[in-house]
């Protein structure tokens, strides 16, 4: 009885912490319940799963070893197999044949094996025969490029290169930077550098490390590296609204199977926040070197972890520790910027914008100019100093004067106050020709529509907005109001409910007067 007792406190305590987002206490006494002889299989397997999301690969590969293979699940099997690409033992590993759940890996692994005995040629072979049915055929020219890179074969390379990245998707700046260290390795660095330009800063601060090395070194050269490639892009084509369980999983074991990879390391911040992790995700972001062309993707995850996390005064200081520590730095600026108007401190957030354009004006890499004006005017806009933010918005659109979402908020902006009316409708209008699928840019058509009276084209558009966004309070305001214009007043009440499950404390206030005694001037949207 007393082991009963035990044993029921512990797994009462397991389940608890797995709940808070503990998954590494969780493990520990999962597996103090796994190891013992009257614990069942279900508490092992438990006690696994937690170790992988916490990263404690050493617990997790002894808990998997002491289980039999068919009951592990996918997460489990992918640590076994990149434990072996890690120990050399990756060619064992494919001529036994991988478990039918990570069939589709087997060519990519065979590539890779076959790569690291310096048999390129047949990897390139086996890469060459994926067919279209494999869920990952789309990344093999990817690694048929890594390959031949790995391989010293740049000229083969080259063709692939362009056509991977395009593919790449959240990755497009990892491979960028691997290909130019392949390419550099090989002597060939003016070509890698040319693979680094432009105003993205991951990519100027990369270019600025490649030209100061001396011997630049492949970054992806091994089976364990060509795996965690994979599990990275894997993640990132699963569906975001997925349980983030098995992502998180699948990220642990990237990371264990090339530590070095820091896009698998931003990846798992990303879910970690997610997931409720707010300190594993800090204490994570913080872990890049100063020098790592990452350091601002990592910063960025850190100030949008510490806000989702509610943290704003610590987000707010770390975003001005960083202006201080390099303030040449546009992205500091913004990132500044981005924390103030999260506060609701607009003014001092236009401030911060305008750090940014000074930093940028005198040379420093940065975003496309149109976009900082962008955000400044907005933050100048909701600070209530609309000559300066039309002048803001103005700049931008001038620099932009085809991009829909500068046209969306002038004309929006302008709608709003009452002013160029016209006008404001034909950029809005411009705007929604560009972005079709834009709900929000669709509502300011539809706003636009109303303020001039059409009211009957407006609801149309403003339906076609709720029914693309449905949760966007804001459009479900336009609607009831212009509904309620329209006579329809029964209908108008059920579009402003809608509005109320999002809206915020002053927009439901207004909202839930028109409910009670209908549209009035006082109660109009703006």
């Amino acid at each position: 009885m007393d082991f009963l007792r035990s044993s029921a406190s512990t797994f009462v305590a397991a389940r608890a912490a797995a709940s808070a987002g503990d998954p590494r206490r969780a493990a520990i006494l999962y597996a103090s319940l796994a190891s013992d002889p009257e614990a069942n299989r279900f508490v092992g397997e438990r006690a696994l799963g937690q170790a992988i999301l916490a990263g404690d690969m050493p617990l997790a590969l002894r808990l998997a070893r002491a289980q039999p293979g068919e009951t592990l699940g996918v997460d489990a099997r992918m640590l076994l197999a990149a434990d072996a690409l890690r120990s050399g033992k990756g060619a064992a590993l494919v001529e036994r044949g991988l478990p039918t759940e990570l069939r589709f890996l087997e060519p990519f692994l065979k590539a890779w094996t076959l790569a690291e005995r310096g048999r390129w040629r047949d990897g390139v072979a086996v890469l060459d025969a994926i067919g279209r049915d494999n869920m990952l055929a789309g990344l093999a020219p990817e690694h048929k490029a890594l390959i031949l890179l790995a391989a010293g074969r740049t000229s083969e390379a080259k063709p692939l290169l362009e056509p991977a990245i395009a593919a790449a998707r959240g990755r497009s700046n990892r491979l960028r930077i691997a290909f130019a260290a392949g390419l550099a390795a090989k002597g060939e660095r003016d070509a890698g550098m040319a693979l680094l330009g432009g105003r993205d800063v991951t990519l100027h601060n990369a270019a600025a490390s490649l030209a100061a090395e001396r011997r630049p070194r492949p970054l992806i050269t091994t089976a364990a590296q060509g795996l965690s490639e994979l599990l990275t892009a894997l993640v990132l084509n699963l569906d975001e609204d997925e349980e983030p369980a098995l992502p998180l999983a699948l990220t642990q074991v990237a990371r264990f199977a090339d530590p070095a990879n820091e896009q698998a390391v931003l990846l798992l911040g990303v879910l970690l926040e997610r997931s409720g992790r707010f300190d594993d995700a800090i204490m994570l972001q913080r872990t890049l070197a100063e020098r790592s062309p990452f350091i601002d993707e990592a910063r960025d995850g850190e100030i949008r972890t510490l806000l989702a996390a509610g943290r704003k005064d610590e987000a707010l200081a770390r975003a001005k520790a960083f202006v201080a520590e390099d303030g040449q730095q546009p992205s500091d600026w913004l990132r500044l910027g981005d924390v103030l108007d999260a506060m609701k401190r607009h003014e001092e957030a236009a401030v911060a914008y305008g750090g940014a354009v000074q930093v940028m004006a005198a040379g420093a890499a940065g975003p496309e100019p149109w976009t900082v004006h962008l955000l400044r005017g907005a933050a100048l806009e909701q600070a209530g100093k609309w000559p300066q933010a039309e002048s803001a918005l103005e700049l931008a659109y001038r620099m932009a004067p085809e991009n829909p979402t500068v046209l969306n908020y002038l004309g929006y902006a302008r709608l709003e106050r009452g002013e160029k009316l016209a006008e404001a409708e034909a950029m809005i209008a411009e705007a929604s020709r560009r972005a079709p699928n834009d709900a929000s840019i669709t509502d300011s058509l539809g706003w636009a529509q109303f303020k001039r009276g059409k009211v009957t084209e407006a609801i149309a558009t403003l339906q076609r907005a709720a029914a693309a966004e449905p949760g966007l309070s804001e459009i479900h305001e336009h609607l009831g109001d212009a509904l309620y214009t329209a006579g329809r007043k029964y209908e108008a009440r059920f579009a402003w409910a809608a509005a109320l499950v999002s809206a915020e404390d002053d927009v439901s206030a207004r909202v839930s007067a028109k409910i009670g005694a209908g549209l009035t001037p006082a109660t109009a949207a703006p």
